[in-house]
């Protein structure tokens, strides 16, 4: 578990948090800019001191009113949005500096930790080249295997993917996803991206104002409807599920989830292979009967739970229970009170296969 308490105060913001974190996973800390999650996100690093703060991790002490455990001595790999590598050193080089502040007897864990990072990232073509010869997504790969070639107990990323391109971004998103699934350690990734935290994040903080506004589970958290921050087009919920069936005809998976399954397009995903799932709001509609002639191939039975208020006054947000997840559906509000929504009514919600990513 990770404990992190902390108060500042400055001219113009303030940060006051106090949460518990899992120590496992990728939890993501969410917000507009401004909010406070790279302040946060320092202050674990020990490259902010908040005069008022304790933190632990796993039962580790690394700041509180008697102690103070200096950056350079925190088990942390911190990837910026910028990956800083030394222009005069290959990437060998580059990855082996970081380790030199390993203790003695941590360097062997740490060189079994740089090859296995060099693997996990596929960046094993590159180490004799220098960084000036590298494309930004390859700068910023090799900057994630520095990070973990010092084998940290906690791994810190501040908007890794910030400073990249839309091509660049998915080139390195499967890499994240690795990381995802092969670390055994806590990461701890800030973004304001909702695509990036739908695809990578376990558990969610919400922060806004220098203050954390909701905290949990990735799913329940985004499924929540009173929650200051409005995510617009990217509202929508994570299903997670395993690949039951291929389709080779029509190029489609089925993924069970939620005691049913939903159509999507073909990956190349293995059977039984884990699948996540988006459902964005926007995508999903509600019926009171199954529809019969229709082109879209998710139909499934769910129970209204709730109705909130969205960014626009002709809209609103409806949160849906299929089995026992949520999932949330934007419409007018004319068509809400056509089809007369509220708490536990039974109804029938249709998801084009198309729109899953």
């Amino acid at each position: 578990m990770i404990y992190a308490s902390f108060r500042i105060e400055w001219p113009g913001f303030s940060l006051d948090v106090d949460e518990q974190l899992p120590a496992r996973g990728v939890t993501a800390l969410f917000g507009h800019s401004g909010s406070g999650k790279t302040t946060l996100l320092r202050c674990i690093a020990g490259l902010e001191h908040a005069a008022t703060g304790r933190l632990s991790v796993n039962g580790d002490v690394w700041q509180d009113s008697d102690s103070w455990v200096p950056t350079h001595r925190r088990p942390i790999g911190y990837v910026f949005q910028e990956a800083s590598l030394f222009a005069h050193l290959t990437v060998l080089g580059n990855l082996r500096y970081g380790q030199k502040r390993s203790r003695s007897a941590d360097r062997r864990a740490a060189q079994f930790s740089l090859e296995h990072a060099v693997e996990l990232l596929g960046i094993g073509h590159l180490l004799q080249r220098r960084p000036a010869a590298l494309s930004g997504g390859e700068r910023q790969r090799v900057g994630m295997a520095r990070a973990l070639a010092v084998t940290p107990k906690l791994l810190l990323m501040d908007e890794p993917l910030a400073a990249l391109d839309l091509a660049r971004k998915q080139e390195i998103l499967p890499y994240l996803e690795r990381l995802h699934d092969d670390l055994d350690i806590p990461v701890l990734y800030v973004s304001h991206a909702p695509d990036e935290v739908a695809r990578l994040a376990d558990h969610l903080v919400v922060m806004d104002g220098g203050r954390v506004q909701a905290s949990g589970a990735l799913n329940d958290t985004l499924a929540r409807l009173d929650l200051p921050i409005r995510l617009g087009e990217d509202a929508g919920v994570v299903l997670d599920g395993h690949v039951a069936e291929r389709d080779e005809r029509w190029h489609l998976l089925r993924v069970a989830c939620c005691n049913t399954s939903l159509w999507v397009r073909d990956t190349g995903a293995k059977l039984g292979d884990h699948a996540r799932i988006r459902i964005l709001a926007r995508d999903v509609s509600i019926a009171h009967e199954p529809k019969e002639g229709t082109s879209i191939l998710n139909t499934l039975p769910a129970q209204v739970v709730s109705l909130g208020d969205d960014a626009h006054p002709a809209l609103c947000l409806v949160r849906l229970a299929v089995d026992d997840k949520p999932v949330i559906s934007r419409v007018t509000r004319r068509s809400a009170d056509q089809l007369g929504l509220a708490p536990r009514q039974q109804v029938w919600i249709q998801i084009k296969a198309v729109a899953l990513l």
